[in-house]
């Protein structure tokens, strides 16, 4: 049975048992600033998961930026599955991704690990904080040197992706609704912190993943995501959905949020907002 979420006792059991090891488990720490890149990886450095590997958002995660494909530029499907192979993944390894910020950044290399075909990948339910508040042993320092495996390639999507052209085609044609993650204050264009336009794509719905998340930092349950998810929809199914935000990573949390509720089947605009108003010809709604 495959899994999205994966809670911190959970996870506890598996290290107990030996699953790192063996080669069956491997944990990725993805925390990050995007004011700040340096927070994650010197979070890392001062206390993580035993046997958490870091992953770097803005280097290993991204592919090179040209100020026109948006902040955080999907890597190539191969070089993503050659990450993972020299971290030791294989197609039978259980991935969990955790960081310090809801799942968002989690979320995002769920979402990229399916994009390329690893369908056995879950998010620590609570993250780091979660893991802290129980009182679960933590070390310090680099992670553990491992003999990387043979290059490996993608095995094919489980999880679909819209380019800009087709969203820009579906303000007319409408086959599918966007859903922006951001805040609301940035999606109605009245502040814009990252990126040099305010506003939101035209047609779009507003649905901030920070609504996916209960007080403590885990997802609300699986009813009620989805109660919250269909009143958003208004009876569309989710294969007409596609999620947008800054540039991809909060937009994955929704998606993920989708998967929890029940409602499987929803894409990723990638390059989102970022990419979206680098082009002054695109579109821009506001309000």
């Amino acid at each position: 049975m495959t899994i999205t979420l994966i809670s911190v006792s959970d996870l506890a059991a598996r290290l107990a048992a030996g699953q790192i090891d063996h080669g069956r488990l491997r944990v990725f720490d993805l925390r990050h600033d995007l004011m700040d890149h340096s927070v994650g990886r010197r979070a890392y450095g001062e206390g993580h998961i035993p046997g958490a590997r870091f992953l770097d958002h803005e280097t290993e995660l991204c592919a090179s930026r040209t100020g026109k494909n948006g902040r955080h530029p999907l890597p190539t499907p191969e070089h993503l599955a050659s990450l993972m192979a020299a971290h030791g993944v294989t197609p039978d390894t259980l991935v969990v991704a955790y960081d310090a910020s809801g799942g968002q950044y989690a979320a995002h290399l769920w979402w990229m690990l399916r994009w390329i075909g690893h369908e056995n990948v879950a998010v620590l339910d609570g993250g780091w904080p979660a893991w802290s508040a129980a009182g679960l042993a933590t070390r310090s320092g680099p992670a553990q040197s491992l003999a990387p495996l043979p290059k490996a390639k993608p095995r094919g999507s489980l999880a679909g992706s819209v380019d800009a052209v087709a969203v820009l085609a579906n303000i007319d044609k409408q086959d599918f609704v966007v859903v922006d993650a951001r805040a609301a204050n940035r999606y109605r264009g009245e502040v814009e912190p990252m990126d040099p336009v305010a506003g939101h794509i035209p047609g779009a719905l507003n649905r901030p993943n920070t609504q996916n998340l209960e007080a403590d930092g885990r997802f609300k349950s699986p009813a009620q995501l989805r109660a919250e998810f269909e009143a958003l929809l208004g009876g569309r199914a989710p294969q007409e959905v596609v999620h947008q935000c800054g540039s991809g990573i909060t937009a994955s949390h929704n998606l993920l949020a989708m998967e929890i509720a029940g409602l499987a089947g929803s894409r990723l605009y990638p390059g989102s907002w970022s990419e979206w108003c680098a082009d002054p010809a695109r579109p821009v709604a506001k309000g």
